[in-house]
């Protein structure tokens, strides 16, 4: 498959002022502004509760922002109609907290999933969901269905199921929180291969630091409902 086509230097994802909230003293995010390149990868950290998840939601258009602007592609979003919305959101793939695996299919069958409802004949994708099935570690698991897998297992065919379609945008909430060390490090680099070599744009929500740290790519804080760049030499005891 060619490299993804990002050759403008229109951002990804930008959010313009962007708030959130529930009432008049319930703001779970306050003017947050950010800005993806194309091609970048930047981790999201910020202690427990801070609006991580919710933030996230935004950029997959899950939610629609209170006050503020929403950008993905060049497309200001916060306007669009529902239908109008399921272009853009084509182009990004999502790996959730919560897995979202369906439990009547396989890992392959879940993983094989997007490409099936676009109307992909199977001979087409087959063996690259194998492949990366096999890459994730779940090489043997191919007909195993959720409740038979653990939650390291179950994440890493989530995973799997978010980047299968080469997405333009890959968004990932703690991808790392139910494998271990060797296996977070490992679907790092997956993350990593394909911000390089098909130049996708990563956005991962994280507690690990030591990941971030070993990573060394951009650093944004999420505290207080605004987000904050983190330098490189600031980076250590940040939750």
């Amino acid at each position: 498959m060619p490299d993804n086509d990002l050759s403008t230097d229109e951002p990804v994802l930008r959010l313009d002022r962007v708030g959130l909230s529930y009432g008049p003293k319930s703001d779970v995010l306050a003017d947050v502004s950010l800005s993806l390149r194309p091609g970048s990868m930047t981790f999201l950290t910020g202690p427990s509760g801070s609006g991580k998840s919710t933030l996230l939601r935004l950029a997959y258009l899950a939610l629609r922002p209170t006050a503020g602007r929403v950008s993905l592609f060049g497309v200001e979003t916060n306007r669009l109609r529902r239908r109008d919305l399921a272009p853009l959101r084509r182009r990004i793939g999502v790996v959730f907290q919560e897995f979202r695996l369906l439990d009547h299919l396989s890992a392959y069958d879940n993983v094989a999933l997007p490409l099936r409802i676009t109307g992909r004949p199977e001979a087409s994708y087959r063996q690259d969901v194998i492949d990366l099935l096999g890459w994730v570690g779940l090489g043997d698991r191919l007909e195993a269905r959720p409740a038979t897998l653990s939650g390291g297992e179950k994440q890493r065919v989530a995973i799997a199921r978010a980047v299968v379609g080469k997405p333009d945008l890959l968004i990932a909430d703690e991808p790392t929180g139910n494998v271990d060390e060797e296996m977070g490090e490992r679907l790092y680099r997956l993350f990593r291969e394909l911000n390089r070599r098909l130049r996708t744009t990563v956005l991962i929500a994280t507690h690990d630091m030591a990941l971030v740290r070993r990573a060394k790519n951009d650093v944004l804080r999420l505290a207080e409902g605004m987000v904050v760049r983190v330098p490189l030499d600031q980076r250590e005891g940040q939750p």
